[in-house]
Protein backbone atom coordinates (compact mmCIF):
# COMPACT_ATOMS: atom_id res chain seq x y z
CA UNK A 1 0.00 0.00 0.00
CA UNK A 2 2.86 2.41 0.85
CA UNK A 3 4.41 1.73 -2.59
CA UNK A 4 1.17 2.62 -4.35
CA UNK A 5 0.83 5.80 -2.25
CA UNK A 6 4.32 7.05 -3.16
CA UNK A 7 3.79 6.13 -6.86
CA UNK A 8 0.59 8.21 -6.99
CA UNK A 9 2.36 11.20 -5.43
CA UNK A 10 5.19 10.90 -8.01
CA UNK A 11 2.75 10.85 -10.92
CA UNK A 12 0.89 13.91 -9.64
CA UNK A 13 4.16 15.79 -9.20
CA UNK A 14 5.30 14.90 -12.74
CA UNK A 15 2.02 15.96 -14.30
CA UNK A 16 2.12 19.32 -12.49
CA UNK A 17 5.41 20.33 -14.09
CA UNK A 18 5.05 23.13 -16.63
CA UNK A 19 5.32 22.15 -20.28
CA UNK A 20 8.34 23.71 -22.03
CA UNK A 21 7.41 27.06 -23.51
CA UNK A 22 8.00 27.84 -27.21
CA UNK A 23 9.82 31.04 -27.95
CA UNK A 24 8.30 33.61 -30.30
CA UNK A 25 10.35 32.47 -33.33
CA UNK A 26 9.11 28.87 -33.05
CA UNK A 27 5.51 30.03 -32.86
CA UNK A 28 6.01 32.25 -35.91
CA UNK A 29 7.56 29.38 -37.90
CA UNK A 30 4.60 27.13 -37.13
CA UNK A 31 2.18 29.85 -38.20
CA UNK A 32 4.05 30.40 -41.51
CA UNK A 33 4.51 26.72 -42.34
CA UNK A 34 2.69 25.65 -45.53
CA UNK A 35 -0.39 23.60 -44.84
CA UNK A 36 -0.66 20.93 -47.55
CA UNK A 37 -0.18 22.94 -50.75
CA UNK A 38 -3.82 22.23 -51.52
CA UNK A 39 -4.81 23.53 -54.95
CA UNK A 40 -7.69 25.98 -54.96
CA UNK A 41 -9.18 28.15 -57.72
CA UNK A 42 -10.20 31.72 -56.99
CA UNK A 43 -12.79 31.77 -59.77
CA UNK A 44 -14.64 28.91 -58.07
CA UNK A 45 -14.61 30.46 -54.60
CA UNK A 46 -17.89 32.31 -55.05
CA UNK A 47 -21.28 30.87 -54.01
CA UNK A 48 -22.18 27.71 -55.92
CA UNK A 49 -24.13 28.47 -59.16
CA UNK A 50 -27.68 27.21 -59.39
CA UNK A 51 -28.12 27.63 -63.15
CA UNK A 52 -26.04 25.90 -65.90
CA UNK A 53 -25.57 29.19 -67.80
CA UNK A 54 -23.54 30.56 -64.89
CA UNK A 55 -20.66 28.22 -65.75
CA UNK A 56 -20.69 28.69 -69.55
CA UNK A 57 -18.78 31.25 -71.63
CA UNK A 58 -18.48 31.95 -75.38
CA UNK A 59 -15.43 34.23 -75.70
CA UNK A 60 -12.71 34.17 -76.81
CA UNK A 61 -13.64 32.03 -79.80
CA UNK A 62 -11.51 28.94 -80.47
CA UNK A 63 -9.62 29.16 -83.80
CA UNK A 64 -10.61 26.61 -86.43
CA UNK A 65 -7.91 24.34 -87.84
CA UNK A 66 -8.67 22.00 -90.71
CA UNK A 67 -6.85 18.70 -90.30
CA UNK A 68 -4.86 17.40 -93.26
CA UNK A 69 -6.00 14.36 -95.20
CA UNK A 70 -3.87 11.29 -95.93
CA UNK A 71 -0.92 12.54 -93.89
CA UNK A 72 -1.02 16.12 -95.14
CA UNK A 73 -0.31 18.94 -92.64
CA UNK A 74 -3.16 20.86 -90.96
CA UNK A 75 -4.31 24.18 -92.39
CA UNK A 76 -2.29 26.38 -90.00
CA UNK A 77 1.00 24.47 -90.30
CA UNK A 78 4.28 25.92 -91.55
CA UNK A 79 5.53 23.36 -94.08
CA UNK A 80 9.29 22.90 -93.76
CA UNK A 81 9.71 20.02 -96.19
CA UNK A 82 7.21 18.51 -98.61
CA UNK A 83 9.65 16.78 -100.91
CA UNK A 84 9.81 19.46 -103.58
CA UNK A 85 12.90 21.40 -102.45
CA UNK A 86 15.20 22.27 -99.54
CA UNK A 87 14.49 26.01 -99.65
CA UNK A 88 13.53 26.16 -95.95
CA UNK A 89 16.89 24.71 -94.90
CA UNK A 90 20.51 25.82 -94.74
CA UNK A 91 23.83 24.30 -93.72
CA UNK A 92 24.47 24.50 -89.98
CA UNK A 93 28.12 25.22 -90.70
CA UNK A 94 27.42 28.87 -91.50
CA UNK A 95 23.59 29.19 -91.32
CA UNK A 96 23.69 30.67 -94.83
CA UNK A 97 24.80 28.10 -97.41
CA UNK A 98 22.22 25.91 -99.13
CA UNK A 99 21.47 22.62 -97.40
CA UNK A 100 23.78 20.04 -99.06
CA UNK A 101 21.70 16.90 -98.44
CA UNK A 102 20.26 14.64 -101.16
CA UNK A 103 16.79 15.48 -102.49
CA UNK A 104 15.13 12.23 -103.61
CA UNK A 105 12.50 11.62 -106.28
CA UNK A 106 10.21 9.90 -103.76
CA UNK A 107 9.63 13.14 -101.82
CA UNK A 108 12.26 12.55 -99.15
CA UNK A 109 15.71 13.86 -98.36
CA UNK A 110 18.71 11.83 -97.19
CA UNK A 111 21.74 12.78 -95.14
CA UNK A 112 24.73 13.48 -97.40
CA UNK A 113 27.52 11.87 -95.42
CA UNK A 114 30.06 14.19 -93.82
CA UNK A 115 28.50 17.35 -95.25
CA UNK A 116 27.32 18.47 -91.82
CA UNK A 117 24.01 19.18 -90.12
CA UNK A 118 21.24 21.19 -91.71
CA UNK A 119 18.79 23.53 -89.98
CA UNK A 120 15.72 25.61 -90.71
CA UNK A 121 16.06 29.21 -91.78
CA UNK A 122 13.15 30.07 -89.52
CA UNK A 123 13.43 29.92 -85.73
CA UNK A 124 10.74 28.53 -83.44
CA UNK A 125 9.74 28.67 -79.79
CA UNK A 126 6.80 26.70 -78.37
CA UNK A 127 5.66 24.36 -81.11
CA UNK A 128 4.10 21.16 -82.36
CA UNK A 129 6.52 19.45 -84.74
CA UNK A 130 5.71 16.57 -87.08
CA UNK A 131 8.59 14.78 -88.76
CA UNK A 132 8.96 11.41 -90.48
CA UNK A 133 12.22 9.49 -90.77
CA UNK A 134 13.58 6.10 -91.69
CA UNK A 135 16.83 4.22 -91.31
CA UNK A 136 18.09 2.28 -94.35
CA UNK A 137 16.71 -1.19 -95.04
CA UNK A 138 20.24 -2.43 -95.58
CA UNK A 139 21.57 -2.81 -92.03
CA UNK A 140 25.20 -1.96 -91.41
CA UNK A 141 27.20 -1.76 -88.20
CA UNK A 142 25.77 -1.74 -84.70
CA UNK A 143 25.20 0.36 -81.60
CA UNK A 144 25.32 4.12 -82.12
CA UNK A 145 26.73 3.67 -85.64
CA UNK A 146 23.58 2.16 -87.14
CA UNK A 147 21.16 4.62 -88.76
CA UNK A 148 22.07 7.44 -86.37
CA UNK A 149 20.76 10.99 -86.75
CA UNK A 150 18.87 13.38 -84.49
CA UNK A 151 16.22 16.09 -84.34
CA UNK A 152 17.62 19.10 -82.45
CA UNK A 153 15.03 21.50 -81.01
CA UNK A 154 16.25 25.10 -80.76
CA UNK A 155 19.40 23.69 -82.33
CA UNK A 156 20.66 22.36 -78.97
CA UNK A 157 18.23 19.75 -77.53
CA UNK A 158 18.44 16.39 -79.31
CA UNK A 159 15.67 13.83 -79.72
CA UNK A 160 17.60 10.75 -80.82
CA UNK A 161 17.04 9.09 -84.19
CA UNK A 162 18.56 5.59 -84.33
CA UNK A 163 17.98 2.12 -85.75
CA UNK A 164 17.51 0.23 -82.48
CA UNK A 165 15.94 -2.89 -83.98
CA UNK A 166 17.83 -5.84 -82.46
CA UNK A 167 20.53 -3.30 -81.70
CA UNK A 168 20.88 -2.52 -77.97
CA UNK A 169 22.71 0.57 -76.75
CA UNK A 170 22.71 2.77 -73.64
CA UNK A 171 19.07 3.54 -72.87
CA UNK A 172 19.49 7.31 -72.56
CA UNK A 173 20.89 7.28 -76.08
CA UNK A 174 18.44 4.94 -77.77
CA UNK A 175 15.79 5.93 -80.29
CA UNK A 176 13.35 8.48 -78.85
CA UNK A 177 15.55 9.50 -75.94
CA UNK A 178 16.38 13.04 -74.94
CA UNK A 179 19.99 12.31 -75.71
CA UNK A 180 22.10 11.45 -72.65
CA UNK A 181 19.25 12.60 -70.35
CA UNK A 182 15.90 10.88 -70.59
CA UNK A 183 15.23 7.35 -71.90
CA UNK A 184 11.94 6.86 -73.76
CA UNK A 185 8.97 5.22 -72.06
CA UNK A 186 8.87 2.60 -74.83
CA UNK A 187 10.74 1.50 -77.95
CA UNK A 188 8.14 1.93 -80.72
CA UNK A 189 10.16 1.67 -83.93
CA UNK A 190 8.87 0.05 -87.10
CA UNK A 191 11.13 -2.40 -89.00
CA UNK A 192 14.33 -0.99 -90.49
CA UNK A 193 13.68 0.64 -93.86
CA UNK A 194 10.08 1.66 -93.00
CA UNK A 195 8.92 5.17 -92.12
CA UNK A 196 8.73 6.30 -88.48
CA UNK A 197 6.87 9.38 -87.26
CA UNK A 198 7.73 11.74 -84.42
CA UNK A 199 5.08 14.13 -83.14
CA UNK A 200 6.79 16.51 -80.73
CA UNK A 201 5.27 19.12 -78.41
CA UNK A 202 7.91 21.52 -77.12
CA UNK A 203 7.74 24.37 -74.62
CA UNK A 204 10.85 26.50 -74.40
CA UNK A 205 12.70 27.39 -71.18
CA UNK A 206 12.61 30.75 -69.45
CA UNK A 207 15.59 32.78 -68.23
CA UNK A 208 15.92 35.77 -65.92
CA UNK A 209 17.60 39.08 -66.78
CA UNK A 210 20.96 37.70 -65.64
CA UNK A 211 20.70 34.68 -67.97
CA UNK A 212 19.88 32.15 -65.27
CA UNK A 213 17.32 29.49 -66.10
CA UNK A 214 14.16 29.88 -64.03
CA UNK A 215 11.96 27.38 -65.88
CA UNK A 216 13.04 24.28 -67.79
CA UNK A 217 11.97 23.40 -71.30
CA UNK A 218 9.63 20.41 -71.60
CA UNK A 219 8.98 17.98 -74.41
CA UNK A 220 6.30 15.40 -75.20
CA UNK A 221 7.01 12.90 -77.98
CA UNK A 222 4.78 10.36 -79.70
CA UNK A 223 6.70 7.79 -81.75
CA UNK A 224 4.44 6.13 -84.30
CA UNK A 225 1.49 7.19 -82.14
CA UNK A 226 3.00 5.77 -78.93
CA UNK A 227 3.76 8.16 -76.05
CA UNK A 228 7.49 7.91 -75.33
CA UNK A 229 8.24 11.27 -73.62
CA UNK A 230 5.53 12.63 -71.33
CA UNK A 231 6.03 16.35 -70.63
CA UNK A 232 9.65 15.50 -69.83
CA UNK A 233 11.92 18.17 -68.38
CA UNK A 234 14.87 19.05 -70.60
CA UNK A 235 17.71 19.65 -68.16
CA UNK A 236 19.93 21.47 -70.64
CA UNK A 237 21.92 20.86 -73.80
CA UNK A 238 22.53 17.27 -74.90
CA UNK A 239 26.29 16.87 -75.43
CA UNK A 240 28.00 13.59 -76.24
CA UNK A 241 30.56 14.27 -73.49
CA UNK A 242 29.95 16.30 -70.34
CA UNK A 243 26.98 17.66 -68.38
CA UNK A 244 24.03 19.58 -69.83
CA UNK A 245 24.60 23.34 -70.11
CA UNK A 246 21.96 26.06 -69.92
CA UNK A 247 22.88 29.03 -72.10
CA UNK A 248 20.16 31.67 -72.19
CA UNK A 249 18.33 31.64 -75.51
CA UNK A 250 15.12 32.55 -77.26
CA UNK A 251 13.67 30.93 -80.33
CA UNK A 252 15.97 28.66 -82.32
CA UNK A 253 16.13 26.54 -85.48
CA UNK A 254 15.19 22.90 -85.94
CA UNK A 255 18.38 21.04 -86.81
CA UNK A 256 18.83 17.59 -88.37
CA UNK A 257 22.04 15.70 -87.69
CA UNK A 258 24.64 14.26 -90.03
CA UNK A 259 26.28 11.72 -87.71
CA UNK A 260 29.26 11.47 -90.06
CA UNK A 261 29.27 7.66 -90.36
CA UNK A 262 27.28 7.08 -93.57
CA UNK A 263 24.01 6.85 -91.63
CA UNK A 264 21.84 7.10 -94.80
CA UNK A 265 18.89 8.30 -92.68
CA UNK A 266 16.06 9.91 -94.66
CA UNK A 267 13.38 12.46 -93.74
CA UNK A 268 10.05 13.55 -95.21
CA UNK A 269 6.81 15.42 -94.42
CA UNK A 270 8.13 17.97 -91.91
CA UNK A 271 5.82 20.67 -90.59
CA UNK A 272 5.36 22.88 -87.54
CA UNK A 273 2.47 24.52 -85.74
CA UNK A 274 3.56 27.43 -83.56
CA UNK A 275 1.91 27.37 -80.13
Amino acid sequence: MKKLYFLAIALVAFSCKEAPKQDASEVAQEAEAPKDNVITYEEYSQPEPTEPEATEYYEPKVPEVKPGKNGAPPSDAIVLFDGSDLDAWVSSKDSVSLAPWHLNKNGSMTVADKTGNIQTKQEFGDMQLHIEWKSPAEVRREGQNRGNSGVFISGIYEIQVLDNNDNPTYVNGQVGSIYKQGPPLAMASVPSGEWNTYDIIYHMPEFNAQGGKIKSATVTVLHNGVLIQDHTEIKGTTPYIGWPKNPAHGKGPIMLQDHGDDSRVSYRNIWVREL
